[in-house]
Protein backbone atom coordinates (compact mmCIF):
# COMPACT_ATOMS: atom_id res chain seq x y z
CA UNK A 1 0.00 0.00 0.00
CA UNK A 2 1.41 3.36 -1.01
CA UNK A 3 0.06 6.76 -0.04
CA UNK A 4 -2.99 7.71 -2.08
CA UNK A 5 -5.58 10.48 -2.05
CA UNK A 6 -7.69 8.23 0.21
CA UNK A 7 -4.91 7.98 2.80
CA UNK A 8 -6.62 9.40 5.93
CA UNK A 9 -5.10 12.75 6.85
CA UNK A 10 -5.23 12.01 10.56
CA UNK A 11 -3.43 8.68 10.07
CA UNK A 12 -0.84 10.40 7.88
CA UNK A 13 -0.11 12.90 10.68
CA UNK A 14 0.31 10.06 13.17
CA UNK A 15 2.61 8.15 10.82
CA UNK A 16 4.71 11.25 10.18
CA UNK A 17 5.03 11.89 13.93
CA UNK A 18 6.46 8.43 14.60
CA UNK A 19 8.62 8.54 11.46
CA UNK A 20 10.03 11.83 12.74
CA UNK A 21 11.17 9.98 15.86
CA UNK A 22 12.66 7.19 13.75
CA UNK A 23 14.66 9.78 11.78
CA UNK A 24 15.97 11.31 15.02
CA UNK A 25 17.18 7.89 16.07
CA UNK A 26 18.76 7.19 12.67
CA UNK A 27 20.85 10.38 12.85
CA UNK A 28 22.54 9.10 16.02
CA UNK A 29 24.53 6.67 13.88
CA UNK A 30 26.37 9.41 11.97
CA UNK A 31 30.00 8.46 11.42
CA UNK A 32 29.82 4.86 12.62
CA UNK A 33 27.59 2.96 10.17
CA UNK A 34 29.70 3.28 6.99
CA UNK A 35 29.28 1.65 4.50
CA UNK A 36 25.74 1.01 5.72
CA UNK A 37 22.95 3.61 5.75
CA UNK A 38 21.60 5.53 8.73
CA UNK A 39 18.37 3.81 9.80
CA UNK A 40 15.99 4.25 12.73
CA UNK A 41 13.02 2.13 13.78
CA UNK A 42 10.10 2.66 16.15
CA UNK A 43 7.51 0.08 17.27
CA UNK A 44 4.09 1.43 18.26
CA UNK A 45 1.24 -0.50 19.88
CA UNK A 46 -2.04 0.90 21.15
CA UNK A 47 -0.81 4.44 20.61
CA UNK A 48 2.39 3.96 22.63
CA UNK A 49 6.02 3.49 21.65
CA UNK A 50 7.01 0.09 23.02
CA UNK A 51 10.39 -0.27 21.32
CA UNK A 52 12.88 1.74 19.33
CA UNK A 53 16.38 1.38 17.97
CA UNK A 54 18.84 2.50 15.33
CA UNK A 55 21.76 1.08 13.40
CA UNK A 56 24.68 1.92 15.66
CA UNK A 57 27.67 0.41 13.90
CA UNK A 58 28.43 -1.48 10.69
CA UNK A 59 28.47 -5.23 11.27
CA UNK A 60 26.16 -4.98 14.28
CA UNK A 61 22.37 -5.21 14.60
CA UNK A 62 20.21 -3.22 12.20
CA UNK A 63 17.65 -0.70 13.45
CA UNK A 64 14.73 -3.14 13.30
CA UNK A 65 16.61 -5.81 15.28
CA UNK A 66 17.63 -3.28 17.93
CA UNK A 67 14.04 -2.03 18.20
CA UNK A 68 12.84 -5.60 18.79
CA UNK A 69 15.59 -6.11 21.36
CA UNK A 70 14.55 -2.96 23.22
CA UNK A 71 10.79 -3.68 23.13
CA UNK A 72 9.18 -3.60 26.57
CA UNK A 73 6.21 -5.82 25.66
CA UNK A 74 4.97 -8.26 23.03
CA UNK A 75 5.20 -6.69 19.55
CA UNK A 76 2.56 -8.93 17.92
CA UNK A 77 0.16 -6.78 15.89
CA UNK A 78 2.16 -3.58 16.44
CA UNK A 79 3.11 -1.04 13.78
CA UNK A 80 6.80 -0.70 12.91
CA UNK A 81 8.12 2.56 11.52
CA UNK A 82 11.45 2.29 9.73
CA UNK A 83 13.21 5.08 7.85
CA UNK A 84 14.59 2.84 5.08
CA UNK A 85 13.23 -0.30 3.46
CA UNK A 86 14.05 -3.39 5.56
CA UNK A 87 16.78 -5.55 4.04
CA UNK A 88 15.87 -8.88 2.46
CA UNK A 89 19.30 -10.46 1.98
CA UNK A 90 21.91 -12.11 4.15
CA UNK A 91 24.94 -9.93 4.80
CA UNK A 92 26.77 -9.72 8.12
CA UNK A 93 23.32 -9.98 9.72
CA UNK A 94 20.12 -11.90 8.77
CA UNK A 95 17.37 -10.19 6.72
CA UNK A 96 15.29 -7.70 8.73
CA UNK A 97 12.25 -8.41 6.54
CA UNK A 98 12.25 -12.01 7.80
CA UNK A 99 12.49 -10.80 11.39
CA UNK A 100 9.46 -8.52 10.92
CA UNK A 101 7.40 -11.45 9.60
CA UNK A 102 8.65 -13.76 12.36
CA UNK A 103 7.70 -11.24 15.09
CA UNK A 104 4.16 -10.95 13.63
CA UNK A 105 4.24 -7.19 13.19
CA UNK A 106 0.77 -6.04 12.09
CA UNK A 107 1.66 -3.06 9.89
CA UNK A 108 4.87 -1.55 8.51
CA UNK A 109 5.46 2.10 7.58
CA UNK A 110 8.57 2.81 5.51
CA UNK A 111 10.27 6.11 4.76
CA UNK A 112 12.41 5.64 1.63
CA UNK A 113 13.02 2.66 -0.61
CA UNK A 114 16.54 1.21 -0.55
CA UNK A 115 18.48 1.79 -3.80
CA UNK A 116 20.80 -1.11 -2.99
CA UNK A 117 20.37 -3.61 -5.86
CA UNK A 118 20.39 -6.39 -3.24
CA UNK A 119 17.26 -4.88 -1.66
CA UNK A 120 15.46 -2.58 -4.17
CA UNK A 121 11.86 -3.39 -3.26
CA UNK A 122 12.46 -7.01 -2.29
CA UNK A 123 12.19 -6.30 1.43
CA UNK A 124 8.78 -4.70 1.06
CA UNK A 125 7.64 -7.45 -1.29
CA UNK A 126 8.64 -10.14 1.19
CA UNK A 127 6.68 -8.44 3.99
CA UNK A 128 3.60 -7.90 1.82
CA UNK A 129 3.70 -11.50 0.63
CA UNK A 130 3.40 -12.50 4.28
CA UNK A 131 0.10 -10.57 4.43
CA UNK A 132 1.41 -7.57 6.33
CA UNK A 133 0.22 -4.14 5.05
CA UNK A 134 3.08 -1.81 4.09
CA UNK A 135 2.89 1.94 3.52
CA UNK A 136 5.86 3.65 1.84
CA UNK A 137 6.97 7.22 1.25
CA UNK A 138 6.41 8.71 4.71
CA UNK A 139 8.97 11.55 5.06
CA UNK A 140 10.91 9.85 2.27
CA UNK A 141 12.79 13.01 1.27
CA UNK A 142 14.09 13.37 4.82
CA UNK A 143 15.36 9.80 4.84
CA UNK A 144 16.99 10.23 1.43
CA UNK A 145 18.71 13.47 2.53
CA UNK A 146 19.96 11.79 5.70
CA UNK A 147 21.46 9.01 3.57
CA UNK A 148 22.77 11.08 0.66
CA UNK A 149 26.20 9.43 0.96
CA UNK A 150 24.78 5.90 0.92
CA UNK A 151 22.31 6.72 -1.86
CA UNK A 152 25.14 7.72 -4.21
CA UNK A 153 27.80 5.22 -3.23
CA UNK A 154 25.63 2.08 -3.25
CA UNK A 155 24.61 2.81 -6.87
CA UNK A 156 27.74 4.38 -8.42
CA UNK A 157 30.51 2.97 -6.20
CA UNK A 158 32.01 6.48 -6.21
CA UNK A 159 32.39 8.72 -3.15
CA UNK A 160 29.92 11.48 -2.30
CA UNK A 161 31.99 14.70 -2.35
CA UNK A 162 31.24 17.69 -0.13
CA UNK A 163 33.18 20.87 -0.97
CA UNK A 164 33.65 22.94 2.18
CA UNK A 165 35.15 26.41 2.57
CA UNK A 166 35.33 29.15 5.20
CA UNK A 167 35.55 32.66 3.81
CA UNK A 168 35.06 36.32 4.57
CA UNK A 169 32.06 38.35 3.48
CA UNK A 170 34.05 39.46 0.43
CA UNK A 171 34.91 35.88 -0.54
CA UNK A 172 38.48 35.51 0.77
CA UNK A 173 39.81 32.37 2.44
CA UNK A 174 43.08 34.01 3.53
CA UNK A 175 44.83 37.36 3.56
CA UNK A 176 47.19 38.33 0.74
CA UNK A 177 50.05 37.22 3.05
CA UNK A 178 48.45 33.80 3.51
CA UNK A 179 47.03 34.09 7.02
CA UNK A 180 43.83 32.05 7.34
CA UNK A 181 43.52 31.00 11.00
CA UNK A 182 40.84 31.67 11.95
CA UNK A 183 38.30 33.17 9.55
CA UNK A 184 35.28 31.18 10.73
CA UNK A 185 33.97 31.20 14.29
CA UNK A 186 34.51 28.46 16.87
CA UNK A 187 31.03 26.97 16.33
CA UNK A 188 31.74 26.58 12.60
CA UNK A 189 35.10 24.95 13.28
CA UNK A 190 33.50 22.49 15.70
CA UNK A 191 30.96 21.57 13.03
CA UNK A 192 33.73 20.93 10.52
CA UNK A 193 35.32 18.47 12.93
CA UNK A 194 31.96 16.70 13.18
CA UNK A 195 32.04 16.44 9.38
CA UNK A 196 35.51 14.91 9.59
CA UNK A 197 34.05 12.36 12.00
CA UNK A 198 31.01 11.62 9.84
CA UNK A 199 32.63 11.39 6.40
CA UNK A 200 35.10 8.66 5.48
CA UNK A 201 37.80 10.74 3.80
CA UNK A 202 39.14 14.29 3.80
CA UNK A 203 40.89 15.63 0.70
CA UNK A 204 43.27 18.53 0.13
CA UNK A 205 45.64 19.65 -2.58
CA UNK A 206 49.41 19.78 -2.27
CA UNK A 207 49.30 23.59 -2.23
CA UNK A 208 47.47 23.51 1.09
CA UNK A 209 50.02 21.06 2.49
CA UNK A 210 52.98 23.22 1.46
CA UNK A 211 51.37 26.43 2.74
CA UNK A 212 49.85 25.25 6.04
CA UNK A 213 51.42 21.88 6.97
CA UNK A 214 48.03 20.68 8.32
CA UNK A 215 47.14 17.49 10.17
CA UNK A 216 43.62 17.14 8.71
CA UNK A 217 42.50 14.91 11.56
CA UNK A 218 39.33 14.86 13.66
CA UNK A 219 39.75 16.50 17.06
CA UNK A 220 36.43 15.39 18.58
CA UNK A 221 37.16 13.19 21.63
CA UNK A 222 36.44 9.63 20.56
CA UNK A 223 35.71 10.76 17.01
CA UNK A 224 36.39 8.63 13.95
CA UNK A 225 39.51 9.64 12.05
CA UNK A 226 39.02 10.27 8.32
CA UNK A 227 41.32 8.84 5.68
CA UNK A 228 43.45 11.83 4.68
CA UNK A 229 43.82 12.11 0.92
CA UNK A 230 46.32 14.46 -0.72
CA UNK A 231 46.21 15.18 -4.45
CA UNK A 232 49.88 15.64 -5.30
CA UNK A 233 50.56 15.20 -9.02
CA UNK A 234 54.35 15.49 -8.79
CA UNK A 235 54.83 13.88 -5.36
CA UNK A 236 56.01 17.12 -3.76
CA UNK A 237 54.81 16.34 -0.24
CA UNK A 238 57.63 16.93 2.28
CA UNK A 239 58.73 13.76 4.03
CA UNK A 240 58.92 15.78 7.26
CA UNK A 241 55.37 17.14 7.00
CA UNK A 242 52.89 16.54 9.83
CA UNK A 243 50.81 14.42 7.48
CA UNK A 244 53.65 12.04 6.64
CA UNK A 245 55.03 11.91 10.17
CA UNK A 246 51.60 10.89 11.51
CA UNK A 247 50.78 8.41 8.71
CA UNK A 248 51.16 5.37 10.96
CA UNK A 249 48.68 6.88 13.42
CA UNK A 250 46.16 8.41 11.00
CA UNK A 251 45.63 6.90 7.51
CA UNK A 252 47.20 8.93 4.68
CA UNK A 253 46.72 8.40 0.95
CA UNK A 254 48.76 10.40 -1.55
CA UNK A 255 47.44 10.38 -5.11
CA UNK A 256 50.14 11.16 -7.63
CA UNK A 257 50.90 10.64 -11.31
CA UNK A 258 51.97 7.15 -12.29
CA UNK A 259 55.44 8.30 -13.36
CA UNK A 260 56.29 10.17 -10.14
CA UNK A 261 59.57 9.66 -8.25
CA UNK A 262 59.72 5.91 -7.49
CA UNK A 263 62.42 6.25 -4.82
CA UNK A 264 60.43 8.86 -2.91
CA UNK A 265 57.34 6.69 -3.22
CA UNK A 266 59.21 3.86 -1.49
CA UNK A 267 60.40 6.16 1.30
CA UNK A 268 56.88 7.47 1.89
CA UNK A 269 55.46 3.96 1.96
CA UNK A 270 58.08 3.01 4.54
CA UNK A 271 56.63 5.77 6.73
CA UNK A 272 53.13 4.32 6.42
CA UNK A 273 51.83 6.41 3.50
CA UNK A 274 49.69 4.70 0.86
CA UNK A 275 50.81 6.14 -2.47
CA UNK A 276 48.54 5.46 -5.44
CA UNK A 277 49.50 6.21 -9.03
CA UNK A 278 46.80 7.76 -11.21
CA UNK A 279 46.93 8.63 -14.90
CA UNK A 280 46.96 12.27 -15.96
CA UNK A 281 44.04 14.36 -17.16
CA UNK A 282 44.28 16.69 -20.18
CA UNK A 283 46.08 19.29 -18.06
CA UNK A 284 48.77 16.92 -16.87
CA UNK A 285 47.41 16.59 -13.33
CA UNK A 286 45.92 13.65 -11.44
CA UNK A 287 42.67 12.68 -13.18
CA UNK A 288 40.11 13.25 -10.45
CA UNK A 289 37.46 11.03 -12.02
CA UNK A 290 39.82 8.08 -12.13
CA UNK A 291 40.88 8.90 -8.57
CA UNK A 292 37.23 8.75 -7.46
CA UNK A 293 36.94 5.28 -8.98
CA UNK A 294 40.07 4.14 -7.16
CA UNK A 295 38.90 5.59 -3.84
CA UNK A 296 35.50 3.96 -4.29
CA UNK A 297 37.24 0.61 -4.76
CA UNK A 298 38.99 1.32 -1.44
CA UNK A 299 35.53 1.55 0.23
CA UNK A 300 35.82 5.31 0.70
CA UNK A 301 32.19 6.33 0.29
CA UNK A 302 32.43 10.02 1.15
CA UNK A 303 34.96 12.84 0.98
CA UNK A 304 35.19 16.24 2.64
CA UNK A 305 37.05 18.35 0.09
CA UNK A 306 38.53 20.95 2.38
CA UNK A 307 41.75 22.40 1.09
CA UNK A 308 42.92 24.26 -1.99
CA UNK A 309 41.25 26.68 -4.40
CA UNK A 310 42.88 25.03 -7.41
CA UNK A 311 41.76 21.59 -6.30
CA UNK A 312 38.24 22.96 -5.79
CA UNK A 313 38.22 24.30 -9.35
CA UNK A 314 39.57 21.01 -10.68
CA UNK A 315 36.94 19.06 -8.77
CA UNK A 316 34.13 21.24 -10.10
CA UNK A 317 35.43 20.97 -13.66
CA UNK A 318 35.73 17.21 -13.30
CA UNK A 319 32.12 17.05 -12.11
CA UNK A 320 32.90 15.16 -8.92
CA UNK A 321 31.41 17.66 -6.43
CA UNK A 322 27.95 16.73 -5.15
CA UNK A 323 27.38 19.29 -2.42
CA UNK A 324 28.85 22.59 -1.19
CA UNK A 325 28.97 23.95 2.34
CA UNK A 326 30.37 27.44 2.79
CA UNK A 327 30.82 29.27 6.09
CA UNK A 328 30.75 33.06 5.65
CA UNK A 329 32.27 35.14 8.44
CA UNK A 330 31.15 38.75 9.06
CA UNK A 331 34.55 40.23 8.19
CA UNK A 332 36.09 41.93 5.16
CA UNK A 333 39.64 41.06 4.10
CA UNK A 334 40.19 42.65 0.69
CA UNK A 335 43.28 42.39 -1.49
CA UNK A 336 43.29 41.27 -5.10
CA UNK A 337 46.02 38.79 -4.23
CA UNK A 338 44.04 37.21 -1.40
CA UNK A 339 42.95 33.65 -2.11
CA UNK A 340 39.35 32.63 -2.84
CA UNK A 341 37.60 29.25 -2.39
CA UNK A 342 37.66 28.41 -6.12
CA UNK A 343 40.73 29.54 -8.05
CA UNK A 344 42.39 28.66 -11.35
CA UNK A 345 41.20 30.26 -14.57
CA UNK A 346 37.56 30.01 -13.67
CA UNK A 347 34.82 30.22 -16.28
CA UNK A 348 34.85 32.39 -19.41
CA UNK A 349 31.11 33.08 -19.52
CA UNK A 350 28.38 33.18 -16.87
CA UNK A 351 26.46 30.57 -18.85
CA UNK A 352 29.23 28.13 -17.84
CA UNK A 353 28.81 28.78 -14.09
CA UNK A 354 28.13 25.90 -11.71
CA UNK A 355 24.62 26.32 -10.36
CA UNK A 356 23.69 25.42 -6.80
CA UNK A 357 20.21 24.02 -6.17
CA UNK A 358 18.16 23.29 -3.06
CA UNK A 359 20.34 25.71 -1.14
CA UNK A 360 19.64 26.98 2.32
CA UNK A 361 21.20 29.51 4.66
CA UNK A 362 21.37 29.34 8.44
CA UNK A 363 23.27 30.97 11.28
CA UNK A 364 25.97 29.04 13.09
CA UNK A 365 27.56 31.12 15.81
CA UNK A 366 28.50 34.45 14.19
CA UNK A 367 28.76 32.90 10.71
CA UNK A 368 26.27 32.22 7.94
CA UNK A 369 26.35 28.66 6.64
CA UNK A 370 25.15 28.08 3.08
CA UNK A 371 24.65 24.55 1.80
CA UNK A 372 23.39 23.33 -1.55
CA UNK A 373 23.85 20.79 -4.31
CA UNK A 374 25.73 21.18 -7.57
CA UNK A 375 23.33 20.86 -10.49
CA UNK A 376 24.38 18.69 -13.38
CA UNK A 377 25.21 20.74 -16.44
CA UNK A 378 22.78 20.20 -19.30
Amino acid sequence: MKMTNSYPEEQKKIDEMYMERALELAAKGRGTTTPNPLVGAVIVKNGRIIGEGYHIRAGEGHAEVNAFKNAVEDVTGATMYVTLEPCSHYGKTPPCADKIVEKKIGRVVVGALDPNPLVAGRGIEKIRNAGIPVITGILAERSIALNEVFMKYIVTKRPFVLLKAAMSLDGKIATADGESQWISCEASREEVHRLRHELTGIMAGIGTVLADDPMLNCRIPGGKQPVRIIVDSHLSIPETSKLVCSAKEFPLVVATLEKSDAAKKERLEAQGVQVIGVSADDGGHVDLNILMERLGEMKIDSILLEGGGRLAEGALKAGIVDKVQFYIAPILIGGEGAKTPVEGRGIAALSEAWHVSDWKAEMIGDDIKITGYIKERG
